[in-house]
């Protein structure tokens, strides 16, 4: 996107931005969950881990803004095609994605700091390979009602809102494609949505899926749990980049063209 000028556009710079955050995300994660597995480091310290989940949370946080831009960014150029170049700016680009910084980091930071004073006892043995707000949480031995209320409020406020929104644009998109006369306008509109969509669908599946295994989960098998968690970290970074690779076709042309150069 940045050695292309024909990409300097909202739709591609807000998946440079999606593409930093799940770069950061893995980051966040993998090399923890790597020495795991292949060192058998099996601790972390509480400081360590209570980072490790403000990042997971707040970047998950930023993710989910940026495919809230991203819809908004499909409905302005389907349904007020004539403003798009108007509303969307490259300054305005800038600035949703500082907000969407700014949001995971002002709603998630209290996560760490209202589990920071509490005392943890027992087996203090995580479900997963990396630290979640509700996993550590459960380790804690005294009240963690605070924790648990602010912690439901910020994924409502903040993934909730972002999901109903996104929902009400398509809901929008669909009824100004179907205003269409034509089949084949129909589609054409339409499948400019599909990698949107598809994204859409790698990030919040696997979100919904982990969030109901830590709510009624509890009687499974530890192994569900780790394979849940390993999804919802790495099935949107592994997925992002092929969705977009193959259904952009702007983006195919210049990874072929700079695999020419190199053959060269």
């Amino acid at each position: 996107v940045r050695l292309e000028p024909g990409l300097h556009a909202p739709m591609y710079l807000f998946l440079c931005m999606l593409a930093a955050v799940d770069l950061a995300l893995a980051t966040a994660t993998v090399p923890r969950t790597l020495s795991f597995y292949w060192f058998d480091s099996r601790e972390i310290g509480l400081g360590a881990c209570l980072l490790q989940m403000f990042l997971i949370h707040a970047l998950s946080a930023v993710e989910s803004a940026v495919l809230l831009a991203m819809a908004v960014d499909r409905y302005v150029a389907i349904c007020h095609p004539l403003r798009h170049a108007a509303v969307l700016t490259t300054g305005t680009t800038a600035k949703v994605g500082l907000l969407a910084l700014a949001r995971g980091v002002i709603f998630f930071l209290p996560l760490p700091l209202l589990l920071l004073p509490l005392p943890f006892c027992g087996p203090r043995a995580l479900s997963h390979s990396f630290c979640l707000h509700q996993d550590v949480m459960n380790l804690a031995c005294a009240n963690t009602t605070p924790s648990v209320v602010y912690g439901l409020t910020a994924i409502l406020l903040v993934m909730g809102l972002d999901a109903l929104l996104i929902c009400l644009s398509y809901v929008l998109i669909l009824r100004a494609v179907l205003r269409l006369a034509a089949w084949r306008e129909r589609l054409k509109v339409f499948s400019t949505c599909v990698a949107h969509i598809c994204v859409v669908l790698a990030f919040y599946v696997p979100l919904i899926g982990l969030s109901v295994v830590h709510r009624f989960g509890k009687d499974l098998a530890p192994l569900v749990h780790v394979v849940m968690g390993n999804v919802y970290i790495l099935v949107p970074a592994v997925l992002n980049p092929i969705i977009y690779g193959v259904r952009t076709k702007q983006i195919q042309r210049r990874i072929l063209s700079l695999i020419h150069v190199a053959d060269r």
